[in-house]
């Protein structure tokens, strides 16, 4: 195992489950200082003893505006700064026909998945831009490139929306060495996924080109590339982690 990460601090939000955890702690393993952000307190206690020394646990949800500002702040408090920040909370629908869906589905999707990561990263540039640098990533979906969800047109348009803030974004702040991506996953394994409402995994599987399901750390892999500096020349880009779904 590499040190790539050594002496950087790190933020993942919904760390406490699938790819957030997975990716907390291979951050965590690679070095870095991790701040992982959550709504369980006994999940979010559990992966920072996985992560050891230098990891810590801030409890929030993300849906309400305040506490996105609120961790950022916790996190530099903690660590004097924020090298990089991966935006994985996350929020999909009860699956059902758009006009089935009530208003304050619409909000709670949004807030989630659009809003907190706007208001996110507002305060982690802010945070970067004194230091003249830093990395951020943000978790869309093939769902925003390509709606393969019937029923679920609520979460691909916040992953939709997500993918164009992030490439606006990384055209703002790359001049001033902030570098932001964002990974689309796939079909992966995670409880999000295992909780859709899909009764056939294996058929879903036996439908892309690698013919099985992706894995969180698989998606975790792509993220500490996109922060790491081998991809120190990759800005505004949306990397599929996703079997082939979006090639095929």
């Amino acid at each position: 195992m590499t040190e790539r990460f050594r002496d950087r601090v790190v933020l993942v939000t919904g760390g406490t489950s699938g790819i957030g955890r997975a990716t907390a702690l291979a951050f965590a393993k690679e070095g870095a200082a991790v701040a992982v952000v959550g709504r369980d307190a006994a999940r979010g206690d559990e992966v920072t003893q996985a992560c050891g020394g230098g990891a810590v646990f801030l409890q929030a949800d993300l849906a309400d505006p305040r506490s996105c500002s609120a961790v950022v702040a916790q996190a530099v408090a903690k660590h004097g700064r924020i090298d990089i920040a991966f935006n994985n909370a996350g929020f999909q629908e009860r699956r059902a026909p758009l006009h089935e869906q009530p208003d304050d589905v619409y909000d709670r999707v949004f807030d989630t998945n659009l809003r907190a990561v706007f208001l996110l990263m507002k305060a982690e540039i802010a945070a970067m831009l004194p230091h003249g640098r830093g990395v951020i990533v943000n978790n869309a979906s093939v769902s925003g490139v390509r709606n393969p969800n019937p029923g679920l047109a609520l979460y691909s348009a916040s992953k939709a929306a997500a993918i164009s803030l992030t490439r606006s974004a990384a055209m703002e702040y790359a001049p001033q060495g902030i570098r932001i991506n964002a990974v689309s996953p796939g079909r992966v394994e995670t409880p999000m996924m295992l909780a859709s409402g899909i009764a056939d995994m294996s058929a879903v599987a036996a439908g892309l080109p690698l013919r099985r399901l992706g894995t969180p750390e698989e998606v975790a892999a792509a993220v500490l590339f996109l922060a790491s500096d081998e991809a120190s020349f990759v800005v505004g880009q949306n990397l599929g982690v996703d079997g082939g779904f979006l090639s095929s």
